[in-house]
């Protein structure tokens, strides 16, 4: 007996027409098929379309007796274009056969083995074009890719050249074929009714087809009056002959190809491309690893064919990109026109497949099915496709190239391109991304790609392009090098130079970095501040180099990750001659990791031959006063050690200010460009709002911004009105005042005006704790005895007790001393600037579109000065008064890999504890699991604890868990530290953790995965309470642990089956 096939409801008439985005078609049948499972059915103007997910039912479509290729969707539109060639024909068209038998030949292992010459010829042109553009160059990977594929496929295939990289703008040809892809998958899912409505756009496309059609008739017509004996595609086609047949194509039937091979042959390979690279800057390691290949195999010298079989690791990652990111991302499939099959089934006979129905697949979740590639199967890791175990994957469980007679006729040609490519560009240049928060978006026509990914291509070994262009067309192999120098210009000619690199995501090691440069002045030295990244492979040896990080979980921040990954790789001493430094930020709350990065870093960079200037600093995030521990080592350790090694120039000695001049005639506003609009659709109060409330903000997000459940969003706020008006007032400015940054280094832009009240809203900290330097720097400007000598004991003996623990700001301390008149600028000057906030995000991207949702606790409590002022949390007090319409700043941040759903739903159990606004997470995991449900998928059982105070006053989303654990979504048991008699005694949630342990157990021996989010109190009663579990079960089974032993048990299992999320 058969069973239906899932379906979303759809509309009358129009059936599920909405929920296919013809922008982003890819996504929308992800979307669907994460909530209706391996298989579903939509119901389109065209037709039913049953679509599959897994290796199991896509393994069984791709059996040739009982199913077929389809012409359908965009496809179909594509007739219009290029008729019946190869990509495009109907099952048994005869100009196909005619066609196909004709050209095999052409693409055969000798054939294109005769093309590397011309391809190598076009990729010399992509690969000195970056190189004379230098390192600063902003790198569109995606279009530069597409010139470097058009142009090979047209010098192979049509003996054409379309110049791509001698022009600014693209061949009229390339944009009428972008055009005429674009269209043809937004015809695909219009309605007819609509189709005929549309005559402005099928006359755009009409005459964008003529522009294909002309030009490739227009280059046969050129062939057959100038004939060549050249071994090409296009003499094939003009001259060869079909071995069963004895015909010639057409003429009709060569231009029909070209096309296709232009569009065919560019589109997939210049993807395939583009998302290596992204996955080689995302993952440096890999990408050290493939260099490392490149220059065992092939050294410095030209890069030679017989090279491109010698590449395994390579080629294992041009396959996981396949396998991750396939550039066609299904095909249309139909049972065989004269099946005897009746009725017609899927999945051994489970599921009924009505007459008349299309079937495609959705290609990347197959190549990512768990049951094949296992639970990592979403990562990105070549070493599973290297030969040993490639060969050993069940049949179509990787399938990029299509399926048996009408699989990709080039995929020999767009094999060896890839590999060419990919050698020769990791063998001269080293590579990262333009944003390394960037997160992989992608841009569909009849492929993908990455969409708006930019990159920066620095030259490898100290070359330059003169040298490169010899390089690529010498035999030796033995490369010139020249010697590093420094091409940083400006300054006065006695200050020297001294390089600041930070790594982190939030924006405190940046600020500590602009501290460093903007006292460098003061001893002397014209500071550069860069990423970190921006040192990989470039650490300079004729001045001091200082390096500021931070860990993330023990992993370095994302800028500053191709740094950490090529330090590990070298070998020796190659960084003899180096003299720096090293501070590192962390949190002692995580104290597996805790300045792990930092002291990596140090003791690599000190490994390798470099010098170390003095001992590593250190700041510790715990006690809420990085930039005062900041400053104290740069003052008594950094800048001593400093001018003992290089001496000191002329500067100057009093504190650095910026030179500011206020306006108050202009307005204008400068915002952060690494944070995108959202709009805010609904902001609520959770629970009963005693004592710290809680709220609950949803977010409409921009189209192109995408996020996973348990992720996070960074929000960069805006620092409170009263606040700001203390400043204004303070400073005696006007309300419409602007200012012009003149000079100095700083964050702030640098030359235009600016408004007082948005620098003060929205570019600096201004609830930030003094520092000891700032307590100096006010000092200077009063002459009264009496209060210099407090602002001198507030510095010294009480400054943790009065200063730091009170949390007083240089605002704070400017009310204090009233008559202290400090210029404005420097006051600027002791800000950091407005960091970002992040959030756990509490919602699915399941469940509706663009949006997301954020569950916080208001931080507005009374002051630690105990002077009746509130302290107010700067984020929390921005978000909680926010209204509907309003537009906020942000940007989703990925968490650690592990703190995401599982793959396999239906088998691994879960187990979630949290804690008060811990529950955020979490709330979008259950979330989702109920759409799954809802739509009719069999789930592994979940159980959540959450802890808080009363029932009824701040068990958050209790009513919408109700209602999820009701269709079997979630149990979730709760510990009430008020009421514990409401929870089975159990007063805090690691106590409801510790007295539930049989299931804890039952579902942990099941293979369940444990998240935990909250604070580190909380983190500690779970380990404690899960390693007391540990040890009592072992001593039950006869098999006794010590508590070192259960330690070493749990630390095995972090980011593994226990993953942690932990917040102050």
């Amino acid at each position: 007996m058969t069973t239906s096939i899932p379906s979303p409801p759809g509309l009358p008439l129009l059936g599920n027409v909405f929920d296919v985005d013809p922008q982003n078609q890819a996504e929308s049948l992800n979307r669907l098929a994460d909530i209706y499972g391996p298989i579903y059915e939509l119901r389109l103007p065209s037709g039913n379309l049953i679509v599959v997910s897994n290796h199991e039912l896509f393994d069984e479509i791709c059996d040739e007796k009982r199913f077929t290729k389809i012409v359908g969707g965009p496809l179909f539109e594509l007739r219009l274009a290029i008729h019946d060639g190869l990509f495009t024909a109907h099952p048994g068209e005869h100009a196909w056969g005619v066609a196909h038998r004709t050209l095999l030949p052409s693409f055969g292992p000798l054939a294109i083995r005769d093309m590397f010459d011309e391809m190598h010829e076009i990729l010399t042109q992509l690969v000195l074009k970056w190189a004379r553009y230098g390192p600063d160059h902003r790198i569109d990977a995606a279009e530069d890719f597409t010139r470097l594929t058009l142009d090979s496929i047209a010098i192979c295939a049509m003996d054409t050249r379309f110049n791509s990289f001698y022009t600014e703008g693209m061949h009229p040809f390339v944009e009428a074929m972008q055009e005429v892809l674009l269209e043809a998958g937004r015809r695909s899912v219009r309605p007819s009714l609509v189709k005929r409505l549309m005559k402005s756009a099928d006359k755009r496309f009409a005459d964008d087809i003529e522009v294909l059609q002309s030009t490739a008739k227009k280059i046969v017509a050129d062939k057959r009056a100038n004939p060549t004996d050249k071994k090409s595609l296009v003499n094939a086609m003009l001259n060869g002959k079909d071995p069963k047949t004895g015909e010639k194509m057409t003429n009709e039937s060569i231009a029909d190809n070209m096309i296709t091979f232009l569009i065919a042959g560019h589109e997939t390979t210049s993807g395939l491309m583009s998302f290596l690279f992204f996955q080689l800057m995302a993952n440096p390691q890999t990408l050290q690893q493939a260099q490392r290949e490149v220059d065992e195999v092939i050294g410095s010298g030209p890069v030679r064919v017989e090279h491109l079989s010698k590449l395994p690791y390579i080629t294992a990652c041009l396959r996981e990109t396949l396998r991750l990111t396939p550039t066609i991302t299904g095909t249309a499939i139909g049972p065989l026109p004269d099946t005897k099959e009746d009725p017609i089934t899927l999945g051994g006979g489970k599921y009924h497949v009505k007459p008349g129905s299309r079937l495609t697949m959705i290609l990347a979740k197959v190549h990512k099915d768990p049951k094949v590639y296992g639970d990592d199967a979403d990562k990105f890791r070549p070493e599973r496709m290297l030969d040993e175990h490639f060969n050993r994957l069940p049949k179509n469980a990787w399938k990029p190239f299509g399926n048996g007679s009408r699989a990709c006729i080039g995929r020999g040609f767009a094999w060896q391109e890839a590999m060419l490519a990919t050698t020769m560009l990791l063998q001269y240049f080293d590579f990262r991304m333009d944003d390394p928060n960037y997160k992989l978006a992608i841009k569909q026509t009849l492929t993908i790609k990455p969409k708006d990914l930019f990159m920066h291509a620095t030259l490898r070994k100290g070359i330059d392009p003169l040298q490169l262009e010899r390089m690529m067309t010498s035999d030796s192999q033995k490369a010139a090098r020249v010697s590093d120098v420094s091409k940083k210009a400006g300054g006065k000619a006695s200050e020297k130079p001294i390089s600041i690199y930070f790594g982190g995501n939030m924006g405190t090691c940046e600020s500590l970095a602009q501290t460093v440069a903007q006292s460098s002045a003061t001893h002397g030295f014209k500071a550069v501040v860069k990423p970190l990244d921006e040192a990989t492979d470039n650490l300079l040896k004729d001045h001091p180099v200082v390096i500021i990080t931070a860990s993330y979980e023990g992993e370095p921040p994302d800028n500053a990750n191709l740094f950490f990954t090529w330090l590990k790789s070298l070998d020796g001493e190659p960084l003899k001659g180096v003299q720096y430094s090293v501070f590192g930020c962390g949190n002692r709350d995580w104290k597996d990791t805790f300045q792990r990065i930092p002291t990596s870093i140090d003791a690599m960079l000190e490994e390798r031959g470099a010098k170390r200037l003095l001992e590593r600093g250190s700041a510790d995030a715990a006690d809420n006063d990085v930039f005062n521990d900041f400053e104290k080592w740069e003052d008594k350790d950094f800048w001593p050690a400093i001018k003992k090694t290089f001496g000191s120039g002329n500067g100057d000695d009093d504190m650095a200010s910026l030179d500011v001049e206020v306006s108050t005639t202009l307005r204008s506003s400068h915002l952060r460009q690494d944070v995108k609009e959202a709009i805010v659709v609904k902001n609520e109060l959770l629970g009963s709002g005693k004592e710290t409330p809680k709220r609950h903000i949803e977010l409409k997000l921009p189209t192109d911004m995408t996020y996973r459940a348990g992720d996070y969003l960074a929000v960069l706020p805006i620092n409170h009105t009263s606040v700001v008006r203390r400043v204004i007032m303070r400073f005696r400015l006007p309300w419409d005042a602007f200012l012009t940054v003149k000079s100095g280094e700083s964050y702030l832009p640098v030359g235009q005006p600016m408004s007082v009240f948005d620098v003060l809203s929205a570019y600096v900290e201004l609830s930030q704790t003094a520092t000891r330097r700032n307590i100096e720097a006010i000092s200077k400007f009063t002459t009264d005895d009496s209060k210099k000598a407090e602002l001198v004991r507030l510095k010294d003996e009480a400054f943790n007790a009065e200063i730091r623990e009170k949390r007083v700001s240089p605002l704070d301390l400017l009310e204090r001393f009233p008559n202290i008149e400090l210029p404005f600028g420097a006051f600027l000057t002791m800000l950091p600037q407005l960091r970002l906030r992040q959030y756990s995000i509490s919602s699915s991207p399941l469940a509706e579109i663009g949006s997301c949702t954020l569950t916080w606790s208001v931080i507005d409590e009374e002051s630690f000065q105990g002077d009746g002022k509130r302290f107010l949390g700067v984020a929390s007090n921005y978000l909680s008064n926010l209204h509907e319409g309003d537009h906020i700043h942000v940007s989703v941040k990925q968490s650690h890999q592990s703190f995401h759903l599982p793959l396999d739903i239906a088998e691994t159990p879960l187990i979630m504890i949290c804690a008060g606004t811990g529950i955020a997470p979490f709330r979008g995991f259950v979330q989702e699991r109920a759409l799954q449900i809802e739509a009719g998928q069999k789930l592994a059982p979940a159980l959540l604890f959450v802890g808080c105070q009363k029932p009824g006053e701040d068990d958050l989303h209790a009513e919408e868990l109700a209602a999820w654990a009701s269709k079997g979504a979630v149990d979730a048991r709760y510990a009430y530290s008020r009421d514990p008699e409401s929870s089975n005694g159990a007063k805090y949630v690691q106590d409801r953790f510790w007295a539930d342990r049989k299931d804890v157990l039952h579902y942990f021996q099941s293979g369940a995965k444990v998240f935990m989010c909250g604070s580190v109190k909380v983190a500690d009663g779970v380990k404690a309470a899960s390693v007391k579990m540990y040890m009592q079960a072992n001593e039950e089974e006869g098999k006794p642990k010590t508590e070192q032993e259960a330690e070493e048990w749990f630390n095995a299992m972090r980011n593994e089956r226990f993953m942690s999320d932990v917040f102050d």
